[in-house]
């Protein structure tokens, strides 16, 4: 079930270059935005998002995803304002970020915004404890308060006993692990992470995203999340957002991208994904057959590699259950294998 919207990002543009505002304060409103585009271009302009839109809703992970020079990391930065966008709206909780004066917006950030990027960014002459209490410093919470946040958000990530020890006393991981127990510290409604995984090796990259979804499942937070690993947003996202060019491609959920390639670009990030990690069980399930008694269940929102595990060579067929527990369908083994070895549903283009 979603929640509330928490992000609304409307028609943002950023365009870098002399004087960029000229192109929209009398834009054509017939023109289109690749023509808009094509138009700044020609005048030495680099359009680094055009008209950028999506709501992001409370606990919900939005995962940005793109090549290098897609414009996913602009799109973050405009969502926060650390890169104020050329034109449009971000709105967060009903209030226009874009309207907001320079100090209301430094307020913003401080008690509403958590962000953990690429680069770990620790004070090196900081311990692991008073990295994670700075931004609580910087807040004026007293001494003992923000000892006390910052030693539960450092068990939290579960670094505790490492409190005294200094960066260069830590592996990548959990240099990693401090920047994500900082930016938690101020206990953020909106959290922003960028990339926050690919200087990491794969296996303890692997862990790091486990161990994210960990901490989601207990706080709730609604995510903002730029990679460019496509397997990583399937891992990780409620709703994908791809983009090209500084333009948005294809915005949905994993399952649906996966299954319904807007565009050959978005087919191309698609094809070597295993189905069976990406695949519900409802999307391949028949109706209930009435059976339902002794038979094994499994949720219509789980993954296909789960009902894999279920069928143990004597039952032919489990029943499948809604969030409340009624029956809403049966699944075969047939059918699952059908799901993993080919697409269940037709091209977006049909």
């Amino acid at each position: 079930m979603k929640g509330a919207v928490k992000i609304t990002c409307h028609d943002i543009w950023k365009v870098y270059g002399d004087n960029p505002g000229q192109f929209f304060s009398n834009a054509d409103s017939a023109q289109t935005e690749s023509d808009l585009a094509d138009h700044i271009r020609t005048h030495g302009h680099i359009v680094a998002a055009g008209g950028v839109s999506f709501e992001i809703h409370e606990g919900e992970i939005f995962v940005i995803m793109g090549l290098s020079g897609s414009g996913k990391s602009t799109v973050l930065r405009c969502l926060s304002l650390l890169v104020e966008p050329t034109c449009g709206h971000v709105v967060l909780d009903g209030i226009d970020l874009l309207g907001t004066s320079a100090k209301e917006m430094i307020e913003i950030r401080r008690h509403k915004m958590g962000m953990v990027f690429q680069n770990f960014g620790l004070l090196p002459h900081l311990n692991v404890l008073d990295n994670v209490a700075f931004p609580l410093k910087n807040q004026g919470i007293p001494r003992d308060e923000r000892q006390k946040r910052a030693l539960g958000v450092i068990e939290l990530v579960g670094l505790d006993g490492r409190e005294d020890a200094y960066p260069h006393q830590l592996s990548g991981g959990q240099q990693q692990r401090v920047g994500i127990a900082r930016s938690l510290a101020v206990e953020p409604e909106v959290w922003f992470l960028d990339e926050p995984f690919s200087a990491l090796d794969p296996l303890i990259r692997n862990q790091m995203q486990d161990e994210f979804l960990r901490l989601q499942k207990q706080l709730n937070k609604t995510i903002v999340f730029v990679t460019h690993d496509f397997h990583e947003a399937l891992k990780l996202a409620d709703r994908i957002c791809i983009m090209k060019d500084g333009f948005i491609v294809q915005t949905g959920a994993p399952e649906d991208i996966v299954l319904r390639p807007a565009n050959e670009y978005v087919n191309k990030f698609t094809g070597d994904v295993p189905f069976a990690k990406v695949l519900s069980v409802r999307a391949v399930m028949g109706p209930p057959n009435g059976q339902g008694e002794g038979r094994a269940a499994i949720r219509s929102d789980a993954l296909l590699e789960e009902a894999i595990k279920l069928f143990d060579g004597e039952d032919d067929e489990i029943v499948v259950t809604g969030g409340d527990g009624e029956i809403v369908g049966s699944l075969t083994a047939l059918q699952v294998m059908r799901g993993i070895s080919q697409n269940v549903y037709p091209p977006a283009n049909e």
